[in-house]
């Protein structure tokens, strides 16, 4: 569904020239739920806005069932780490998730049941006339995900969506986007500096090098489904690749020259 093919991302010119990302290549399948994980720094959120349409590769090129993505292609959803900025203050929840229909041509019950069954799926329908400074950071990001999938994407981009939040509000924003991904039936491409997350949410797991940053490893996660924070969690296989991962990053970094 998605191939990013050679993608690379040079910053600046002549002595200040950085390279972020340098030839990176990997697939998406449809349905598939992938997550990427790698060293701080490392261009996470490059990749994902060059993914995105949002920033133009330097080179390489990222396509969507085989056409180039020059910009931000309508299949596309993103839901951002900055929840609060993303979210209108002025505007009800209700409103903030009807914001990018307004880009569809659609009647008014047509976006009215689309919001209403967005809100539903990440359990604010008691909150729909709210405003966002009226939530918790949790809801707050439900809300962002809800607009997300009210727009009815074929593929969720999400960049490190649950950085900002506590471990339990975390905990339950990973299992609302497992189901969201089931309901839904949507494709997701998920950003996370947390290996944990990434094993227990992830189909595969990409796992990237230091800048100038390439795919070091495609990990496949085969856990059992459904997938429960305890008992995922306490089982032998995800430990082993949890481990895995974290071994692979910090090998990396360890090897990396110093400066």
């Amino acid at each position: 569904m998605l191939e990013v093919n050679g993608l690379s991302k040079t910053y600046g010119e002549g002595e200040r020239t950085t390279r972020a990302l340098a030839e990176l290549s990997f697939t998406v399948a449809e349905g598939e739920f992938v997550c990427v994980v790698g060293p701080s720094g490392c261009g996470k959120t490059t990749l994902l806005r060059c993914m995105a349409g949002l920033l133009p590769p330097t080179s390489g090129s990222v396509s969507l069932r085989g056409h180039v993505v020059a910009g931000p292609p309508e299949q596309v959803g993103f839901v951002f780490q900055e929840y609060s900025r993303s979210l209108m203050p002025w505007l009800s929840v209700r409103d903030n998730i009807a914001l990018p229909l307004r880009h569809k041509r659609l009647g008014k019950a047509e976006r009215t049941r689309l919001v209403e069954e967005a809100v539903e799926s990440v359990g604010l329908t008691g909150f729909i006339d709210h405003f966002p400074w009226e939530l918790s950071g949790g809801m707050q990001q439900r809300v962002a995900i809800a607009r997300a999938l009210a727009y009815e994407p074929e593929i969720l981009l999400m960049d490190e969506p649950f950085a900002s939040v506590d471990a339990q509000t975390r905990a339950d924003l990973e299992d609302l986007v497992l189901r969201v991904r089931k309901d839904y039936g949507v494709t997701v491409v998920f950003v996370t500096h947390d290996i944990d997350e990434a094993v227990y949410l992830g189909d595969r797991v990409v796992v990237l090098t230091q800048p100038p940053t390439t795919v070091q490893e495609v990990l496949a996660v085969n856990l059992p489904e459904p997938r429960d924070q305890v008992e995922t969690k306490e089982l032998p296989e995800f430990a082993h690749l949890r481990a895995h991962v974290f071994r692979a990053i910090k090998r990396r970094q360890e090897l990396r020259p110093a400066t």
